[in-house]
């Protein structure tokens, strides 16, 4: 799917009969979702648009609307519970089908599970209709859920009737008991089982189809394959990594298979005694680029001094960005350097280092830096 050959809803077409926010008795995302939905279920019953369509980006929303953007992502995550609405990862909200069957197996979300555990507290505590709940802090603390989650279920239940506000706008407390007739999920169950039934799902495809040493495909082409998000196929993937079944391995290496499904011996293979795993791989670069830049400092700066730019000692040590923006805040951790704004900032030296050890804990499988040994 290319976002260039979706259509996408003009925002003009957005612009008649906007929603009054200023006389609402609900949290203003809960009245643009229901807006939004009303507008979309027209359109699909009329033919105006179609289930593929592509929404105005969340900033044009927010400056349409005259809210925050954060305000815009709570209201069209209402609309997507209701079945109206499909975020798809670098392309966009989607405008779909209620009545389709979903195209993709999700894990159950944060908001999902809070939403689920309210349920669950009203029915414990025995709340009859029109009795008013505690805070949202308080009820937050009781879930063992965070305040933003707990608010965003909470105005999501409103949408469903089992809740009402009793202010405009959604403030910590005023949520009232409306309705006692609704069921309770094991929303928990149901997110251990998708992301292990998804490493079975990836185990099966091991034994048929790869043998030990074998690559094995991209993410995306995973996610494909199995239905289900990159997320879900990045955590079962860790699973697998974990019962050591995979190594993941750095660059064009990718992540290989060193154990088949069902094996149970414990053997530690030539592909593992040669590379590190991905994590200590990384701390290896940071470490040798911090090793290298003590040296620089102590060798060519004192106290006081400003070192070159990030980009600059990125082409000089032919090293990314990234790479020295991590060794300059592990050297800043360790009293060496110092940051600071404005028009005569920079990262400036506050302790020479001492160089007289290297303590290099990986062996180095980067060519360029084997001829800086010769």
């Amino acid at each position: 799917m290319r976002k260039n050959k979706l259509k996408q809803i003009n925002i003009i077409e957005l612009s008649e009969n906007l929603p009054d926010l200023k006389n609402i008795e609900v949290s203003k995302a809960a009245a643009i979702a229901k807006w939004l939905s009303s507008f979309i279920e027209k359109g699909l019953t009329s033919g105006k648009i179609k289930s593929g369509y592509l929404l105005p980006s969340k900033p044009d929303l927010a400056f349409l609307l005259g809210v925050s953007v954060g305000t815009i992502q709570n209201a069209l995550r209402i609309v997507e519970d209701i079945g109206y609405l499909e975020s798809k990862q670098c392309i966009g909200t989607l405008i779909k089908d209620k009545n389709s069957e979903p195209k993709i197996r999700k894990l159950t979300s944060k908001r999902e599970t809070a939403i689920e555990d309210i349920k669950k507290y009203i029915k414990d505590k025995k709340f009859k209709i029109g009795t008013l709940l505690p805070s949202t802090r308080n009820i937050a603390k009781e879930i063992s859920i965070s305040f933003n989650t707990t608010r965003l279920a909470l105005e999501k239940l409103c949408t469903e009737g089992i809740l009402e506000h009793k202010y405009k706008n959604s403030q910590d407390s005023g949520w009232v008991v409306k309705s006692n007739n609704f069921a309770i999920t094991k929303t928990n169950l149901e997110t251990e089982t998708l992301v292990e039934k998804v490493e079975e799902d990836l185990k099966n495809y091991i034994t048929a189809n790869l043998k030990t040493g074998d690559k094995m495909p991209p993410h995306g082409k995973l996610a494909k394959l199995f239905n289900a998000s990159i997320k879900t196929i990045h955590d079962a993937l860790q699973n697998l990594i974990d019962e050591g079944i995979l190594l993941p391995r750095r660059g064009r290496y990718g992540t290989s298979v060193i154990k088949m499904p069902g094996d149970k011996t414990v053997n530690i293979g030539f592909e593992t005694s040669i590379f590190a795993k991905a994590q200590d791989t990384a701390f290896y670069y940071y470490e040798r680029t911090q090793n290298q830049l003590k040296k620089m400092i102590s060798e060519n700066y004192s106290i006081g001094d400003r070192l070159p730019s990030i980009m600059a000692l990125s082409k000089a040590l032919d090293l990314s960005p990234n790479t020295i923006r991590k060794a300059f805040k592990n050297l800043a951790s360790e009293g060496y350097l110092t940051f600071s704004r404005g028009r005569y900032g920079g990262t400036f030296v506050i302790d020479i280092p001492q160089t007289d050890t290297q303590a290099f804990k990986w062996l180095a499988v980067n060519p360029n830096y084997a001829k800086n040994l010769n």
